[in-house]
């Protein structure tokens, strides 16, 4: 899998937990745990779209 698929995939994975997560705040329940799920998801993003020259020298970032 290159990259840019699975950037792809981890940003439809974060697009069907904001469905789930705006249906829990709808319902008024809570969504702590998809929360921290969202947050991990998008520093894994992060993470890829950094490249290498990002993770050897983060000012570069």
């Amino acid at each position: 899998m290159s990259q840019h698929q699975y950037i792809a995939v981890l940003e439809k994975q974060i697009s069907a937990l904001n469905r789930h997560i705006d249906t829990k705040i709808l319902k008024g329940q809570q969504y702590t745990e998809e929360s921290r799920k969202h947050r991990m998801l998008l520093r894994k993003i992060r993470e890829q779209k950094r490249g290498f020259l990002g993770r050897v020298f983060p000012l570069f970032a």
